[in-house]
């Protein structure tokens, strides 16, 4: 089965709209990755300030290759989603959104859809 990637966001109130233009940029950047299955950001409504970004993947290994390929390239300024001018642009790179970061990992064991009908 499916294994899923949870990225809490720690990020404080005057980030979130910068945040959330920053990942609606970013559309389509990792959809065409091989194994990925889906993506979430997940708002807080109430009691935390953590965002939550929720990918699925078929394996561990489409994961690894993911960030070691396009979400790095990305993340360097060098990729589809960067547009953030590096080293070559001569400008500086937008100041994180978030104040923190932590990956939590999943296996799916179950999972279940809507009924048809």
């Amino acid at each position: 089965m499916s294994i899923v990637k949870i990225n809490a966001l720690t990020v404080p109130d005057e980030q979130r709209e910068v945040l959330e233009q920053r990942f609606a940029s970013r559309a389509g950047s990792v959809e065409s990755s091989d194994g990925f299955e889906w993506f979430e950001l997940l708002r807080p409504v109430e009691g935390t300030d953590q965002y939550l970004v929720y990918t699925r993947w078929r394996s561990e290994a489409d994961f690894q290759a993911w960030m070691e390929g396009p979400m790095k390239a990305a993340h360097q300024g060098g990729g589809p989603a960067g547009g953030q001018a590096g080293a070559e642009g001569g400008a500086e790179r937008p100041k994180p959104a978030a104040t923190g970061s932590s990956v939590w990992s999943f296996e799916v064991v179950q999972q279940a859809a809507p009924k048809q009908g």
